[in-house]
């Protein structure tokens, strides 16, 4: 994703993009630049010491892995079952056919901003959102944050029932937007068989447990137009 540099000049803009990195796959990129991540996070401020101290944590146990036992626990982590899925949309949408709609309208929000998106990118990838947000005036950015906040406290959730240092990013996600991480009940895993299942025709979220019917879909973010727009950051 390409974006403004100037954007990352206000307080917790750097934070988002770090949070975000570290939510990605470990491989030797990342990992050659966990020390670095460590001094931004610590230079931002924008998380409380006793936050910081476990993103720090998460940091220095990456730095000791072997880097193929720490990319095979977070493929097994994130990429094994839904409750701790980074791509938001499949805790809304499941496997139905609102999500491509959803994805589209999210992509032209990012595009809105001036913000375009790699080829092998999602706009629902938590990592890839984060980086948008940070790029948005504080206002806005804590605004998208709240709007997905109840998703991030369910993988938070997921996260602490695994016991994974993880947890610590999606607690300080909520920490940014106002949030107390609070866990809550995981969802169930599915079954191989009801993994691999084809989804019926319009089967919505609220056939997966992530809403109940009547209810509103959780997330849809826009960009808000109750407050004079400051514009994409130049």
């Amino acid at each position: 994703m390409t974006h403004p540099r100037s954007a990352l000049r206000r307080k917790g803009a750097m934070t988002l993009r770090v949070l975000g990195a570290l939510l990605t796959y470990p491989d030797a990129g990342l990992r050659a630049h966990l020390a670095e991540m460590g001094e931004l996070l610590a230079d931002d401020g924008a998380l409380g010491r006793a936050r910081l101290a476990e993103v720090r944590a998460l940091l220095r146990r990456l730095e000791a892995a072997d880097p193929i036992d720490a990319e095979v626990a977070y493929v097994e982590l994130f990429d094994r079952g839904r409750p701790t899925s980074l791509y938001l949309f499949e805790h809304v949408h499941g496997d139905s056919r609102d999500r491509g709609p959803a994805m589209i309208d999210l992509g032209e929000t990012y595009a809105k901003a001036g913000l375009l998106l790699n080829a092998d990118q999602l706009p629902d990838y938590l990592p890839v959102m984060l980086e948008f947000i940070s790029t948005q005036p504080a206002r806005e950015a804590r605004g998208f944050l709240r709007e997905v906040a109840h998703l991030l406290n369910g993988i938070f959730a997921a996260l602490q029932v695994r016991g994974s240092p993880y947890a610590s990013v999606l607690a300080a996600l909520l920490d940014l937007a106002g949030h107390q991480a609070q866990p809550v009940e995981a969802p169930r895993e599915p079954g191989l068989d009801e993994s691999w299942a084809e989804p019926a025709a319009f089967d919505g979220c609220s056939t997966q447990g992530q809403a109940r019917p009547g209810e509103p879909q959780p997330v849809r973010i826009v960009r808000r137009n109750d407050h004079p727009s400051q514009g994409a950051p130049q």
